[in-house]
């Protein structure tokens, strides 16, 4: 029999999960409560015991999100030795992302873009993660990083996502992967 503490991380677990692919594939705007609620399979009093609001429900989303990105990229890099190899896996992750046939861009561009400039809370998650990335590209670089690197090359890689979105094609990720090949 299950304990009450297992019940209820199941329940919170379906709530986070429910939202995170109806959030990602309809967009946090086009997403109601009451379709979480639903395809959830729990009660409404339930949903707003773990989340107050629809708000701390996308901040979960994201937390959820950043961790497991940020965790796959930097075992993705571990696996290789050099500056260059490690910085061209991430590109490769990026092809493989974008070509998954769930693919809708990132997780993170989408909401920013559908939020107001002053939601500061998630706005800040949003930053938090995309310092993760570009902290990591720092981080491969080391002693490498000269003039800003680093940040050209994180912007490659948002950009590189931004196309994969906006043409439905990876012809973006792969030219991008050969001008990072270039700047490495």
């Amino acid at each position: 029999m299950l304990r009450q503490k297992e019940i209820n991380m199941d329940t919170r677990e379906r709530i986070v999960d429910t939202a995170s692919r109806l959030f990602y594939t309809q967009g946090y705007n086009s997403t109601g409560i009451n379709q979480v609620i639903k395809e959830a399979g729990v009660a409404k009093a339930s949903l707003y015991q773990y989340f107050p609001s629809k708000e701390d429900l996308l901040a979960e989303y994201l937390k959820v999100t950043a961790l497991a990105t940020n965790k796959t990229l930097k075992d993705i890099v571990n696996r290789f030795d050099t500056p260059k190899e490690k910085v061209l896996a991430m590109f490769d992750f990026l092809f493989d992302y974008s070509n998954a046939s769930d693919f809708n861009g990132c997780n993170f561009l989408n909401v920013n873009a559908e939020l107001p400039r002053e939601n500061g809370q998630i706005k800040e998650i949003i930053r938090n993660q995309k310092n993760e990335i570009r902290n990591l590209f720092a981080e491969i670089l080391g002693d490498l990083n000269k003039n800003g690197l680093a940040d050209e090359l994180y912007l490659l890689f948002d950009a590189a996502l931004v196309g994969g979105k906006v043409y439905n094609d990876l012809w973006p990720v792969e030219t991008t992967k050969r001008i990072v090949e270039k700047l490495v």
